[in-house]
């Protein structure tokens, strides 16, 4: 595999997967656009890069969250032993196991349903589509009245924002979308929105990232030729994803998610046109 097409790979990887406009769905476009063809008859080891590269993004986002957890987790241990941090309600423990329950559908789902959605994630026609109607729907729950700040989150908004989350294990739909859709419809601000969808992200990128470590060992492991690609692949990843945390809250802050929807709506209108073109 060619460093630059794991570099290119890498910024894609960083930058889509925490702004809501599907990093799986980029991952599959980009490739096929170009022709690029490096892991031929070998779809494991391409699903082991593209866990490299979403462990890469969960370093970043790890990073810029470091604080918040190390708060949330220290206090959501803490809890388990002190009877009376318990009985007050402390609300970082309260979030803390919030965030473990958010992953339990998207867990179960990928589980279940692996070799189904194994067998859409090259129908480009599909993913098109999906680009366009969680666009939409992002648009509409982004016009959605909310106020209600992170401190509020509670099971049901975790059983809710997990069910979102399991939907966009399907290449196109976005997984950071929908959870933003979802949490804005749930009449949370749109920071709240952002910080809850992103740290959502770290447990279940971490639990796909072992589950597929474990099958790439299982199957021999990385061949030598492509660890210098997925190494480096790694660290762009890393690096971007810090950066789309950064930079996609700093624009929600003053903005709508308008700019993401146009770009989703652009890009699954492209894609269908191209599926459709007789010169693919």
């Amino acid at each position: 595999m060619p460093i630059i097409h794991a570099i290119v790979l890498a910024i894609v990887q960083g930058l889509t997967e925490f702004f809501p406009v599907s990093s799986s769905g980029h991952l599959a476009i980009v490739p096929w656009l170009f022709g690029w063809d490096d892991f031929a008859g070998n779809p494991e080891l391409e699903k082991a890069f593209d866990v490299a590269l979403h462990i890469g993004t969960l370093t970043g986002a790890v990073a810029y969250f470091r604080k918040d957890l190390w708060r949330y987790g220290t206090a959501g241990l803490a809890v388990l032993f002190d009877g009376e941090r318990r009985r007050s309600g402390d609300v970082d423990a309260r979030i803390a196991w919030m965030l473990v329950v958010s992953v339990v559908p998207g867990a179960l789902t990928g589980v279940v349903l692996a070799d189904a959605l194994d067998s859409l994630d090259r129908q480009f026609w599909l993913i098109g589509v999906l680009l366009i109607v969680f666009g939409l729907v992002l648009a509409w729950a982004d016009r959605l009245a909310g106020a209600r700040p992170a401190t509020s989150f509670g099971f049901r908004d975790a059983a809710l924002l997990g069910i979102g989350q399991a939907l966009a294990l399907q290449p196109g739909v976005s997984r950071s979308g929908v959870t933003m859709s979802v949490a804005r419809w749930l009449g949370f601000d749109r920071d709240a929105a952002v910080r809850l969808s992103f740290l959502m992200a770290i447990p279940i990128i971490a639990g796909a990232g072992v589950f597929s470590f474990v099958d790439v060992l299982g199957e021999g492991g990385v061949p030598a030729d492509f660890r210098p690609a997925f190494a480096v692949g790694m660290l762009t990843a890393g690096l971007t994803g810090w950066a789309a945390v950064w930079a996609t809250l700093r624009i929600i802050r003053t903005r709508t998610f308008d700019s993401f929807v146009i770009y989703r709506v652009i890009l699954g209108l492209a894609v269908l046109a191209l599926v459709a073109s007789p010169w693919r």
